[in-house]
């Protein structure tokens, strides 16, 4: 992959962060190979898996590569990038994602044709979360390799067109579609390491500075929110400004100066804590169950049989005989309204306490979209949860001691509660209300964070 190295120079390092991100812009090479070797990797662990018979019930993860290669990229890959992207920002974005580096390198070869209006709407890494998540779903992605290449492979042939066509060393799929981007953007915004920019010290300057090439495309100079920033290390040090430093998880969501973007809080409470939540746990849900009971008979008295047919391609619904493991229309169907229709009452439920809180306090910078920000540690909570389920899954197949896992899940589940709680707090604090209002406002921030407590116990304790 060609990259020009940038020379520059830079004030004497203050602490060991900010060496960190130095390293990585004097590193480029070799963080260039390191994406090349996870590419070979990735590519290796999605396709050859794909065509690898069924597992026999005596096969372990160390023995047999189709179930290695599902317990790295369910049971480690996904809860890992999540742990990162909460701890250290969007280091996977940067230094290791093979979709955004092909994206990238491909698109020195591409066309470089300018961005069309559609292209940039804000909405799209949502939709695609939204979509990808659902149609994983319906697949089976997570059980079954064939579908993990479709799915998987599917986003990495996109990334590669949308590089061919747009763009020159920029990660343009990356930006605006990725599947990921809109929660990877969510989760760090309470990431306690940053990329943080000196606009005074940027503007101060002096010197020739040769320009970085941001490859998601942003303005460095004016960077408030470690939202897009993919923590690559390439503006480490430009203009003396830019400094890899630590921070306390809340500062952004408490700066009132950073954005609070509605894609940003919709994505979280639609995407992130509805569909996500809806898609973890509908496989233990007694109401899915039950509705689908309650169907298939009213179905069989009346003589309709469509729904009940389970003869339905793959690619567009589990259908695997030889592990006789066959969606019928009805599962499609089921499956697909608890998703979306689940998803979105959830979604609008926990809606419900940051818009009246934001009406109580009536403070122009104390808007909804920041009182839904407040709940960004639950969101992280929540997902690094639900991909647990899938970790766990592997380790008892395996027969290993789980002892910890409830303490571990309470603890987990009681962190992220009481850290947006006391988000919300100190939001409330900011207000110019009366103190009635704004104790009102605290309130109703206990709504959602009591009714994502009250769904987690459900699917750990209760189902």
């Amino acid at each position: 992959m060609a990259e020009h190295v940038v020379h520059f120079h830079a004030s004497q390092p203050r602490n060991r962060v900010e060496k960190i991100g130095l390293f990585l812009r004097r590193n480029r090479r070799s963080i260039i190979a390191t994406q090349w070797v996870v590419i070979v990797l990735y590519a290796a662990m999605v396709i050859i898996p794909a065509f690898l018979p069924l597992p026999p019930e005596s096969a372990h993860i160390w023995d047999n590569l189709r179930l290695f290669a599902q317990f790295c990229f369910w049971g480690l890959w996904w809860p890992g990038v999540m742990i990162a992207t909460v701890t250290m920002g969007r280091v996977w974005c940067g230094l290791f994602c093979p979709e955004g580096a092909l994206s990238e390198w491909v698109s020195q070869y591409g066309r470089g044709k300018a961005l069309p209006g559609w292209l940039k709407w804000t909405g799209w890494p949502f939709v695609a979360f939204v979509t990808t998540t659902v149609y994983g779903q319906l697949v089976s992605v997570y059980e079954y390799p064939q579908a993990a290449l479709l799915v998987l492979g599917g986003s990495t042939v996109a990334a590669l067109g949308i590089g061919l066509l747009y763009g020159r060393e920029k990660r343009i799929w990356c930006r605006y579609l990725c599947p990921a981007s809109g929660v990877f953007a969510v989760l760090a915004k309470i990431a306690p390491l940053h990329y943080k920019v000196d606009r005074a010290a940027w503007d101060r300057h002096e010197g020739d500075f040769e320009p970085v090439n941001c490859a998601p495309l942003l303005d460095v100079r004016r960077m408030t929110s470690a939202s897009e920033c993919h923590s690559c290390g390439r503006c480490a040090g430009q203009r003396d400004a830019v400094t890899y430093s630590a921070r306390s998880p809340f500062a952004e969501v408490l700066d009132l100066e950073a954005p609070a973007r509605t894609p940003d809080a919709l994505t979280l409470l639609y995407g992130v804590l509805g569909v996500a939540t809806a898609a973890f746990q509908w496989t233990l849900s007694p109401w899915l169950l039950n509705a689908k009971l309650a169907l298939a008979e009213w179905l069989v008295e009346h003589d309709h049989f469509l729904l009940l047919d389970n003869d339905v391609p793959w690619w567009l619904l589990t259908h695997y005989p030889e592990a006789s493991d066959l969606f019928t229309w009805l599962d499609g169907v089921l499956i697909l309204g608890y998703l979306l229709g689940g998803g979105f009452v959830l979604g609008s439920l926990l809606l419900a306490g940051p818009l009246l809180a934001a009406r109580l306090v009536r403070t122009a910078a104390l808007s909804w979209q920041r009182f839904a920000l407040a709940l960004t540690p639950l969101a992280g909570a929540s997902v690094i949860l639900g991909l647990s389920m899938l970790t766990v899954t592997h380790l008892k197949a395996e027969h290993l001691w789980l002892g910890w896992l409830p303490y571990f899940r309470i603890g987990l589940l009681g962190t992220g509660c009481l850290a947006s709680l006391w988000l919300a707090l100190r939001l409330v604090q900011l207000a110019s209300a009366s103190l009635p209002r704004r104790a009102a406002a605290g309130l109703t921030m206990l709504f959602p964070v009591g009714l994502m407590a009250t769904v987690w116990t459900l699917v750990f304790f209760i189902w």
